[in-house]
């Protein structure tokens, strides 16, 4: 008599918890919140993220920026003679300038960040040349 009163027990336990979860009811839950708590970044990149952006670049400045701060060891790019295999080609590339600001400036798996050890004009001016370059 005990082994049936704890089985009946069991499993009113187990259907109270099904319909507390709503599943023999068929209702639809989700992981999601139904509120969000805080704010969401309107932008991802601009002035305040990449002030090179906002900088006109001088492709002329940016090649010799290019052969100076070490790029040519790492990315191939006929017009500045480099064959470096560590990172993209850019002439297969063609990265846009908004792209090369980015990585330039952030880097991004094996490249570095070279902000702080680039200006943002010489961002700005290597990223007209890149551009240019590659038709980008």
């Amino acid at each position: 008599m005990r082994r049936i009163h704890l089985v009946a027990l069991v499993l009113l336990a187990l259907t109270l918890g099904l319909l507390g979860a709503g599943c023999l009811y068929g209702a639809e839950t989700t992981a999601t919140p139904e509120t969000v708590v805080g704010t969401l970044p309107t932008t991802t990149t601009g002035a305040a993220d990449l002030p090179a952006l906002d900088l006109k670049g001088d492709p002329t400045a940016g090649k010799a920026v290019f052969t100076s701060a070490g790029c040519v060891g790492c990315h191939t790019l006929a017009d500045a003679g480099a064959t470096g295999t560590v990172g993209p080609n850019l002439d297969e590339a063609k990265p846009d300038n908004e792209l090369v600001v980015t990585r330039v400036t952030k880097g991004q798996g094996a490249m570095p960040p070279f902000a702080g050890q680039l200006t943002d004009q010489q961002i700005a001016d290597v990223a007209a040349y890149v551009t240019q370059a590659t038709g980008g």
